[in-house]
């Protein structure tokens, strides 16, 4: 893969991140968030080499990181402050975990090389992003305790599933 396509990829990302942050954080409004997250996939999807894989991979992360944060939600680890919900969640979180997801099917296959370090960044910087939704007003963490023992794991478990499973697995 070249070296634009994967800053473009971590772009959109990061892009698609901080429209769902901001735009709930300063407007209030989702739409920033959703627009830009569906023209992110969108444009990865037809970008990408194999599109049975791509949609597999972004459907069983998404689907891993709905269902976890809907249990902590509801377990009332923590809240999101946000103008329109889908369920517990907010409605752009039907494109930030697909979003995000998206980094699993090319990007970060490097990783299985170096699986302690993904382990170590994945069990750090999943709960970080997260924690960082508190001083913005976005997500209100009401058991620190309890967030931080249950997002570690989850995160590196997240990832042990992907470098363990997901990389072997063939999508023809």
């Amino acid at each position: 893969m070249s070296k634009i396509k994967i800053f473009l990829i971590l772009s959109g990302y990061q892009l698609t991140w901080l429209m769902c942050v901001f735009g709930e954080v300063l407007y209030q409004s989702s739409l920033p968030g959703l627009i830009s997250g569906i023209i992110f996939l969108f444009l990865v999807f037809i970008n990408s080499k194999n599109k049975k894989r791509f949609f597999k991979i972004i459907f069983l992360i998404s689907i891993i990181g709905y269902l976890f944060d809907s249990i902590l939600v509801n377990l009332r680890i923590y809240d999101f402050n946000t103008s329109v919900n889908v369920g517990v969640l907010p409605i752009w979180m039907l494109v930030l975990w697909p979003s995000f997801a998206t980094l699993f099917d090319e990007i970060l296959v490097f990783l299985s090389k170096y699986k302690l370090i993904a382990l170590m960044l994945s069990g750090s910087l999943g709960p970080l992003t997260y924690y960082s939704g508190d001083p913005l007003g976005l997500i209100d963490i009401n058991n620190f305790i309890f967030f931080f023992i249950l997002m570690i794991p989850f995160w590196i478990f997240l990832m042990l599933f992907y470098l363990n499973f997901l990389l072997r697995l063939r999508f023809n």
